[in-house]
């Protein structure tokens, strides 16, 4: 399957780009394929950017940035507040596009955009979210306070799991904030970001505030290299999170790249099995296992505990009902591409290979209908080990690995000496083990007898060791730190009749 293909010869529609308030071709001659992943076929082509391309978003949102930096916070909460009526207002049309260019099914697609309007729900909170700190009289006659002002023009590039939510993890503080936004979408499922552009502008948001370009690789070294931008947020996978922190941020650069995970869920002897099979149910093959916080392995303490709660998986995984997203009572869709689906498979292949009990195999399903659809079933493994590729890698689809370990202290030990420290969880009926799990553990989202701990909107989002490169996280008032700069100013006025001559030790009063 190519990647790219030239713009002759297309008879299909071609996303483009979204710059200074309206849609732009670009001088780029380059085109992807973007997919209907339940169907197999191609739907569309998307523009890819070239450098100038970038050029030109880069330079229009850098000249919207001092009008719009000085717009009082109060419009550009209206703004924000505007945007979110019209997102409810298209709730249904909007999952529908998702669904078609990502294959999750229609609640998730729902559930996507919903999560990402919880940022910007909080992004209008951002009059009182961006007041400075004042004290008077420091010293005699002197008053002191602190301010938060705007970066410039502000970078994300988001993974094409997530086409609405990620985006609204960025762009509605960033604004809020008084910073101007350039959005390079995945290639994969591009049109959900033009949409984003399209309901902006009807909110009153000004032209060159928010602008999309769509690309791959050519674009995001564009992106990391251009003079004019202040900051770059990532979210996608961990090798790709290092490059652009280390290309970036080695240009003065902020930068916050959110990478990969494995997620584990510890299942202590005295857990609920019913919940925590279905917890793990959810947590695992929810949107085919696209999820950077799906849990893809579950640590049993015990062999009793193993092989009741496999016992209890088993059947739920094939029970799976797995079809198009806009099919009724589905639990999950396809993957996203084809190329996508022969990587899992391939993970499959390796973990039969390498010892592993493979339960429930999802490999060749196919869906009535469907045939040419990217498909893969739910894969339940046991008898995983640390030195696994299944266990040790992301694979980033519907595939859950059981562990067992025989006592708490190992299980912690597995979760703290993993590369990946997203998320991870741990369903117990023992308070005192939660806490010391919470306390302990080498993680940066807990959940305790909840599966996938996403924090919500007034918090923020972010792992440790791998998951994280940069000292910022995701969304609440981590967001506010990172699209901002503090200035600090100390003030003092002196009468007309006041000298006190020249000092040269340094100030102590």
């Amino acid at each position: 399957m190519s990647a790219q293909m030239s713009v002759e010869n297309d008879t299909t529609e071609r996303t483009a780009h979204f710059i200074a308030g309206k849609t732009y071709a670009g001088d780029g001659t380059r085109t992807a394929p973007v997919y209907d992943p339940a169907h197999g076929h191609i739907t569309s082509h998307v523009a890819l950017a070239s450098p100038s391309d970038v050029d030109v978003a880069v330079q229009a949102a850098n000249e919207a940035f001092a009008a719009w930096s000085q717009t009082p916070p109060l419009k550009r909460a209206r703004v924000m507040f505007r945007f979110k009526e019209l997102i409810e207002r298209d709730m249904d049309r909007l999952a529908r596009i998702i669904v078609h260019e990502h294959g999750k099914v229609l609640s998730d697609a729902v559930g996507e955009i919903v999560r990402g309007l919880e940022v910007v729900e909080y992004a209008c909170g951002i009059p009182e979210l961006l007041k400075g700190e004042y004290t008077e009289q420091i010293a005699n006659g002197i008053d002191a306070w602190t301010m938060r002002q705007p970066l410039g023009v502000c970078v994300g590039i988001t993974p094409f799991n997530f086409p609405a939510m990620v985006p609204m993890w960025m762009f509605p503080m960033a604004i809020a904030c008084g910073n101007t936004f350039v959005l390079k979408p995945s290639e994969r499922d591009p049109s959900f970001s033009l949409e984003l552009a399209r309901l902006l502008k009807e909110s009153g948001l000004p032209d060159g505030i928010f602008n999309v370009v769509q690309g791959d690789k050519v674009a995001v070294d564009a992106l990391l290299d251009h003079p004019l931008v202040r900051a770059v947020s990532f979210v996608g996978s961990t090798p790709i999170a290092e490059y652009i922190y280390s290309r970036a941020s080695a240009q003065g650069k902020r930068v916050q790249a959110l990478g990969g995970a494995k997620n584990h869920m510890i299942v202590m002897p005295d857990a609920d099995l019913e919940k925590t099979a279905d917890a793990l149910m959810g947590a695992g093959y929810g949107a085919a296992g696209e999820r950077c916080m799906a849990i893809s392995v579950a640590v049993a303490v015990g062999d009793a505990t193993a092989d009741a709660l496999v016992q209890k998986l088993a059947p739920r995984v094939r029970a799976l009902r797995i079809g198009s997203g806009l099919g009724d009572d589905i639990d999950m869709g396809p993957v996203v591409t084809g190329q996508h689906k022969d990587r899992i498979t391939g993970y499959i292949d390796d973990g039969e290979k390498s010892g592993a009990t493979l339960i429930v195999d999802g490999r060749g399903y196919q869906v009535p209908g469907c045939e040419q659809g990217f498909f893969v079933g739910g894969t339940l493994f046991d008898h995983v080990t640390p030195d696994m590729r299944i266990y040790r890698e992301e694979i980033f689809g519907p595939v859950l690995c059981v562990v067992r370990v025989r006592d708490f202290a190992t299980a912690l030990k597995l979760v703290d000496e993993h590369e990946y420290g997203n998320g991870t969880s741990i369903f117990t009926r023992d308070g005192q083990v939660a806490r010391e799990f919470a306390h302990r553990v080498q993680a940066g989202m807990i959940g305790i007898n909840v599966p996938i701990p996403v924090p919500m909107a007034f918090h923020s989002f972010g792992g440790w060791k791998k998951s994280l490169m940069g000292d910022h996280h995701a969304h609440g008032p981590e967001s506010v730190r990172f699209y901002t700069r503090q200035k600090a100013v100390t003030q003092r006025w002196l009468n007309h009749d006041q000298s006190t001559g020249a000092e040269f030790a340094m100030p102590t009063h």
